[in-house]
């Protein structure tokens, strides 16, 4: 599919200089950009929805089994030497 895009000046001549450097065509640097910024994005977005739940979490149930787990730590290394 093609489609048109406006682009500032300097934006473009930094596009043909990148893509040249690169060896590759212009329209193959733009969707080389574009697949990264959507795949950032999307992590992005999944990061977000991620701690969204955890702020919806009591922190407070989970504290005890932290703890458990911190003291089991601590109880298995404690005569080891550094």
């Amino acid at each position: 599919m093609e489609t048109a895009i406006s682009l500032s000046d300097t934006l473009f001549e930094k596009a043909e200089q990148t893509a040249h450097y690169m060896g590759i065509h212009r329209s193959q640097l733009f969707v080389m950009a574009l697949e990264d910024y959507i795949s950032r994005y999307n992590g992005e977005m999944i990061t977000k929805k991620i701690n969204e739940v955890y702020e919806k979490v009591n922190q407070d149930e989970f504290a005890k089994d932290m703890n458990v787990g911190l003291e089991s730590l601590r109880n298995f290394t404690k005569n080891d030497t550094w």
